[in-house]
């Protein structure tokens, strides 16, 4: 097994340090990089929310309602609770008449430290909008509308809807979803654990029904467009995977999940990838994704400097003087 790290030295001792699960692999499956970890079950979390978008789309539920591409992105992200989050899905909730304790997915403040510090000076009270899940749970609640579904126990694991979801899983994973490995999300909304080679499969299928005609290649269209067109509103303006999809020039589509995973495919290149960092921390993804696109040349030079602009991989204390360093062993 090759072991990689990502570690935070101080002076040259190293402080502290994480390890990763890596598996990057092309159209034609075969493997570019690997730490031999490929047989593992991780919880994805919300780095799948596109594949859990799709039943979604297939609803006609955007034309229904006339959503615009901005709120599909929305279906997939994982906001961070900025003012133009919550005005899109203000929007997109007054679309479809509805008020946001319809919502099952619970309330946290902003995670966008500059939202949340506004959201304090103004002593405005947060809802479920704010919740980083807010628009995958409204696109659940919007198809189970148009298709005259109970939307009371939208979340049920029988529910029609997450049935749907489920056979896209079946779909991309060429394997049947277990309810052994059924689980809750924080959210609420089923999650389900895979290992990680099937999900590096459903991420070649997910680029192939992009770039060929395939089953569901109208759905992940307009998915994969409407995040590329608007990168900030898969995450927001501090997240890794919006910094990633814009420094790229909108070639590689990319997703962060809660406990240190993030997925990325390069839509051109057929590549994809699957990280995982096995004690959760996800402060280390900066350095990882950039070494790792740096190692397998799937962004040019230019590219990665623009990354590197937005992270200092020397580590600074509150005078602003260098103590230290990011580095992962690729």
């Amino acid at each position: 097994m090759k072991e990689i790290t990502t570690s935070f030295l101080r002076a040259n001792l190293i402080e502290s340090s994480h390890k990763l699960k890596i598996l990057v692999m092309d159209k034609n499956n075969k493997t570019l990089f690997s730490t031999k970890n490929d047989s593992d079950y991780i919880y994805p979390r919300s780095s799948i929310k596109i594949f859990q978008a799709i039943p979604f789309i297939k609803s006609m539920a955007v034309e229904k309602f006339k959503l615009n591409s901005k709120q599909v992105a929305l279906a997939c992200s994982s906001h961070r609770g900025e003012k133009y989050h919550i005005a899109e899905l203000k929007n997109w909730l007054k679309k479809i008449n509805f008020k946001n304790n319809i919502l099952k997915c619970g309330i946290h403040n902003p995670l966008n430290t500059i939202a949340f510090e506004k959201i304090l000076r103004s002593n405005i009270k947060v809802n479920e909008l704010y919740n980083n899940c807010a628009g995958k749970h409204l696109a659940m609640i919007t198809a189970s509308k148009i298709q005259n579904y109970n939307i009371k126990n939208y979340l049920k694991f029988n529910h029609p809807h997450q049935i749907a979801i489920r056979d896209i899983f079946n779909y991309f994973s060429e394997k049947k979803v277990s309810k052994k490995n059924y689980g809750i999300d924080g959210c609420s909304a089923p999650q389900y654990s895979f290992r990680i080679k099937d999900i590096a499969k459903m991420l070649i299928k997910l680029t192939d029904n992009y770039n060929n005609k395939s089953k569901y290649s109208k759905e992940v269209k307009l998915l994969i467009n409407s995040i590329l067109e608007n990168p900030k509103y898969i995450g927001g303006t501090d997240s890794l995977d919006s910094k990633i999809i814009t420094v790229s020039n909108k070639k590689i589509f990319c997703k962060g999940g809660a406990e240190g995973v993030f997925l990325f495919s390069d839509i051109k290149k057929g590549v994809v990838g699957v990280v995982k960092v096995i004690d959760g921390n996800e402060r280390v993804l900066p350095s990882v994704m950039y070494n790792l696109f740096k190692k397998l040349k799937i962004m040019k030079v230019s590219e990665l400097n623009n990354l590197k602009k937005y992270y200092d991989f020397n580590i600074s204390n509150h005078a602003n003087i260098k103590i230290g360093s990011i580095q992962t062993n690729l």
